[in-house]
């Protein structure tokens, strides 16, 4: 039986040839993610490993930095790291040193006035020469270090974008005026931060302090052990010096464990994403493993019926099929194994293309990678092969020497039915339960009624087939004629085998579907929240989201062309007791600037320093037109606000509106988040430049039209939409091969008719119509299933993301739903080239003759 079953391998070798490439890209899938997510966090890892290699201990205060909250601050103490505890600690007996380190975000302008790299990593930091006059951290390759105001350096990576050589002047910007300094020197620099694309600007120690804290004040001491000295030791001595205040201390070992867990973990949860996709390809691989083995045991059911004839049990037929399985699931995996080295080093090589500043290091393939791809790889073959080869050992020794197919009883498909009814019952049931919340607490459901409508869907394919074929058979026969009305035939002669090859497309299609609906009507709200409520032209912000400069709403209202403009404050009191986020614009421009649907009151109310609140809350408040809240201020007292006016939600201004002046009495330095500007003649080149200029070119500072608002938002959306698409197209292209493996098997079923077809007057050019009229309807059906299931599921998804996102609606791009139809079907007319050429050059006379 052994020998039985290797014989049958070699020689189906060519039917069984798609079912090793479904398993072998599958298993290639799993591999590359593996062997690229370890690569990559080695890499990582390795850069990062310098961080810490002369820090024995850091002491951090947590209150620094211009991000840091007054509220922040006052609950750090007083207390804060200056050169007198820089003194304190360096006098410690087990320390040989101590240098505070001023810190911050600063970003850095090229010859446009541009920001140069990204904004989360844009650093400054000060320059602390020792009696040399270098700073050990950051050797100079040109030039010398800042000495003072009017001079800075920069990274090589830095300078080399920016095309600035010593003696050039550069714009350098923190959270205040721009700064014009003299580049003095150009450094290198083993900052993992420089090394993946961030920028690092040295100041002078007064001026770093100065500008990216407050006089006098580090954000962190760097502590260096006497020899003989143990990082922990000297963590002991330094805590009792530093503590009751807000200061984080820990030893360099510690920080560099932390943060290579923090790579580990970031890598984890990228590989996990993959391999999600990974699995998807394999579990579309199944319906193939199955569905082939399946035909060839029914092509093979007089070979099996006359072993069982002879003495074979039914144990040895069944492992006979899986002894197949196994050798075609171990050398596919071997295969994709190989295959999955080199997609690994592939996806190395693009992140490096795509991004100069991502680290890379030698491949690396753990056993753990090896195991686990050739474990998967058989036991997905094997298992799927299960179940055919169960029903091979079925198969009656008499009854089934005189028939070459089994048909299935009537039982099993009512019993088939039944379950997938269920399943499909309950799981639509928990989607629809999950998407009536409207929270992220229906998302559990959501997911878990997908997953088994999903299975159920698939279980009544078979019961689907027939009807939704008949649908389409008028127009095949119309576009068809005579290969039209066979093809339908052929489609629904074996619905079983016609549900296994369509299921595979369903899947890809569900997702792709599911994704597309999501992103549109997310990307659909976003684009009303920014354009239902905005009158403004521009939206003057800073790059990092920080608290805008003081001066900037006052830059901006003098410059040529602006017709109206008002900052937008951000402010976070109690109203009735609860924490509301509130908006503050000036009342003079609101009009001209911002739109809301008022469905009460009037907007004149906010120059008289009352409330507008959305529905939202005024239902949740019980409040309308003419109520008075109590609200909370920052310095905690209490007072009572009057609600001059009642909204519809949505919108970027968010669920309460106050006048400017009103927030200003409470908190006269409030964040300023944003400055709303409306042009005299609207959104012009002109006004945006001289919007730029007014703010001094500042680096960090963001002009930014409606259109760039909702372009930043689409980018984003159709970045991961192509990523998923990417991820996807693994499972596609196996669906793909699936559709071709079932025509190539159906084709040597049928080529005794065939033959008689050919006999009876149908020409080659009509034999291929109907193999790819066929391959086109089955394509349909399965894509046709996953579009609606796709859609619903999207819609309980989107219900359980309204909490989250106000505005948020289902809409179906209907353009892009025809598209994936079409490309369905021109899917199943590639898949259907060599089965329709194999069936037309199938000789007339041995084909009528094949048993």
């Amino acid at each position: 039986m052994y020998r039985t079953a290797l014989r049958n391998v070699l020689a189906h070798k060519g039917r069984l040839l798609m079912t090793a490439l479904a398993v072998m890209l599958g298993t290639a899938f799993v591999a590359g993610t593996m062997v690229f997510s370890d690569t990559f966090g080695k890499a990582l890892r390795d850069s990062n490993s310098k961080s810490y290699s002369d820090v024995a201990v850091q002491v951090v205060d947590r209150s620094a930095g211009s991000g840091a909250s007054a509220k922040q601050k006052s609950e750090g103490g007083s207390a804060t790291l200056t050169d007198d505890t820089v003194q304190q600690l360096a006098s410690l007996p087990g320390a040989a040193g101590a240098r505070g380190v001023a810190g911050g975000f600063t970003g850095v302008a090229d010859k446009k006035g541009n920001l140069i790299g990204q904004v989360w990593a844009a650093k400054g930091a000060n320059f602390a020469p020792g009696q040399d006059g270098r700073d050990p951290r950051y050797p100079m390759a040109e030039g010398q270090g800042p000495k003072n105001a009017q001079e800075i350096a920069l990274d090589r990576k830095t300078a080399d974008k920016g095309g600035y050589k010593v003696g050039d002047t550069v714009r350098v910007a923190a959270n205040g005026p721009v700064i014009e300094a003299k580049l003095t020197g150009v450094f290198t620099t083993d900052d993992p931060v420089v090394n993946t694309g961030g920028t690092l600007t040295l100041f002078d120690k007064a001026t770093a302090q100065q500008t990216l804290l407050e006089p006098g004040r580090y954000s962190s001491i760097v502590l260096t052990a006497k020899p003989g000295t143990s990082q922990d030791a000297l963590l002991a001595e330094v805590q009792p010096k530093v503590s009751g205040h807000q200061f984080d201390v820990e030893t360099g070992a510690q920080l560099q464990a932390d943060e290579q867990a923090q790579i580990t973990k970031g890598t984890d949860s990228m590989r996990t994403m993959l391999l999600v996709f990974a699995f998807i390809s394999l579990f579309v691989g199944i319906f193939i493993i199955a569905n082939t083995f399946t035909m060839l045991v029914a092509q093979r059911t007089r070979e099996l019926a006359l072993l069982r004839a002879i003495g074979a049990s039914r144990k040895q037929v069944t492992r006979s099929v899986l002894i197949e399985a196994l050798v075609i699931g171990t050398v596919s995996a071997a295969a994709g194994l190989l295959a999955g080295v080199g997609i690994g080093a592939g996806m190395q090589s693009l992140i490096g293309s795509l991004d100069e500043n991502m680290p890379n290091g030698s491949l690396v393939v753990k056993p753990l990678t090896i195991v686990v791809t050739l474990v998967v790889g058989v036991l997905v073959t094997v298992m799927s092969a299960l179940l055919p080869a169960m029903r091979a050992a079925r198969i009656a020794p008499v009854a089934a020497m005189s028939s070459g197919d089994q048909p299935a009883s009537q039982k099993s498909l009512v019993v088939r039915n039944t379950i997938g009814s269920v399943l499909a019952g309950g799981g639509l049931a928990l989607i629809g339960y999950g998407a009536s919340t409207g929270d992220d607490s229906g998302r559990l459901p959501v997911g878990a009624g997908a997953f088994l409508a999903l299975i159920g869907v698939f279980v009544l394919l078979p019961l689907l087939s027939r009807p939704v074929v008949a649908l389409v058979g008028p127009l095949l026969r119309l576009l068809g004629g005579t290969p039209g009305k066979l093809a339908q035939q052929n489609a629904v002669r074996n619905p079983r085998r016609t549900a296994a090859t369509a299921a595979a497309l369903t899947i890809g299609l569900t997702l792709v579907t599911g994704l597309t609906v999501i992103g549109t009507s997310v990307g659909d709200t976003i684009d009303r929240a920014v354009t239902k409520s905005m009158k403004a032209d521009y939206i003057v912000s800073t790059a990092d989201g920080m608290n805008l400069s003081g001066q900037v709403p006052a830059q901006i209202a003098k410059t040529p062309g602006v017709a109206a403009s008002s900052p937008m404050v951000a402010a976070y009191w109690k109203l009735d007791g609860t924490s509301k986020a509130i908006t503050g614009l000036d009342p003079a421009a609101f009009e001209q600037i911002a739109e809301i649907k008022l469905t009460s009151g009037s907007v004149d109310a906010l120059g008289k320093g009352q409330l507008l609140v959305d529905q939202d809350v005024a239902t949740k408040f019980n409040v309308t037109t003419g109520s008075t809240m109590t609200a909370t201020f920052p310095d905690g007292s209490t007072g009572p606000l009057a609600v001059g006016g009642v909204y519809e939600k949505g919108g970027m201004l968010g669920p309460v509106l106050l006048a400017n002046s009103e927030i200003t009495k409470h908190d006269p330095k409030p964040y300023v988040a944003d400055v709303l500007v409306k042009g005299k003649d609207g959104a012009t080149a002109e006004l945006k430049q001289a919007l730029k200029d007014a703010t001094g070119a500042n680096p960090v500072i963001e002009v930014k039209s409606k259109q760039d608002v909702r372009d930043d938002f689409s980018q984003v959306i159709t970045f991961a939409l192509n990523l998923m698409y990417g991820l996807l197209g693994m499972a596609v292209l196996i669906a793909v091969l699936g559709v071709i493996n079932t025509l190539a098997m159906s084709v040597f079923e049928r080529k005794r008719e065939i033959g008689m077809l050919r006999a009876i007057g149908l020409d080659r050019r009509g034999i291929k119509r109907m193999v790819r009229l066929e391959s086109v309807v089955i394509s349909l059906f399965g894509a046709g299933i996953g579009l609606l299931l796709g859609c619903f599921i999207a819609w309980a998804i989107n219900g359980t993301l309204k909490s989250s996102l106000a505005g948020l609606t289902t809409v179906l791009p209907y353009g892009q739903l025809a598209l994936f139809l079409g490309l369905a079907g021109l899917v199943g007319l590639v898949a259907a080239i060599w089965p329709a050429r194999r069936a037309a050059k199938l000789d007339i006379l041995a084909s009528i003759k094949t048993d």
